[in-house]
Parts: C-alpha cells; structure tokens; sequence
C-alpha cells in the first residue's frame, strides 16, 4: 500500500524548497493571473506576518514580485527560483543556461517540487478567478 501526502504538508516539511522559495514562485504566478484571493493570503504568508509563516522576504520585494517588477535576491537559491517562476509565466520556455544554473543550484528535487507548484497554483488561481473570489473573503455559511 502506497501512502499518500496532502501536499500541503509536503511542501510544508519533505520539499526541497524553502518556505521563501516557495512563496517567490507563488507571488510570481499570482501575480501574473492576478488572482486577488490568493494574492492576498500569500502577501501575508510572503512577508511572514500571517502568523505561520517564517518566509520574511521583505515587503518591498514582495510588492516587486507581485507586480511584476524586475527584483533581486541575495540569496542564490531565491533568485533561481524568482528566474524560472518569471521564465515559465513569461515565455514559458526556460533557456539550457538557466534550467542548468537551477539545477546547480537547487538540485533535481527541488526544480521538480518548482514546476509542480506553480502547475498546483495555476489551478487554484484559475478556480477562484472563475469564481471572481475577491481578496480577504470569507468562507461559505452553511
């Protein structure tokens, strides 16, 4: 018997990305589709201030990000994944050079845990565009 990990908890705990890694690709993609529910949560979790998230990535460059405005990172790794996330929502081609700079820098388990990621938020911000989910709304009464 196989078991099964939520991914939620996977990216949580066995990814090879990092909480701040994760969230650039996010607020990349989000802010790209601009899906505003998810964009909000995740500017939150993005700077850490959402109460569960250790990411502190600093507002101004997650402002930047959101918007769809050139930023840098000093850290390597983030800047990697700030490059692919930016490649794959732009031209969706990543050149040999930069796939070969993130495989060098993040390893093959991490550029996989990447591409799934952003194909897994491209879902959830379709869906809740669909449905024009505003920022900072509630769930459903029942």
């Amino acid at each position: 018997m196989k078991l099964m990990i939520p991914m939620g908890v996977y990216y949580r705990s066995g990814s090879g990305l990092s909480e701040a890694e994760r969230e650039i690709a996010v607020l990349v993609l989000l802010g790209k589709w601009g899906a505003a529910f998810p964009l909000s949560e995740h500017e939150w979790i993005a700077e850490g201030t959402s109460g569960y998230s250790k990411a502190g990535i600093p507002a101004e460059q997650v402002e930047r990000v959101i918007s769809g405005l050139p930023v840098s990172f000093e850290d390597n790794r983030q800047q990697v994944v700030y490059e692919i996330a930016s490649t794959l929502v732009n031209s969706r081609y990543v050149p040999k050079g930069l796939y070969d700079r993130a495989l060098k820098e993040l390893g093959t388990n991490a550029i996989s845990d990447l591409a799934v990621i952003m194909g897994y938020f491209t879902m959830v911000a379709f869906t809740l565009m669909f449905h024009d989910v505003p920022s900072f709304a509630e769930g459903l009464k029942r």
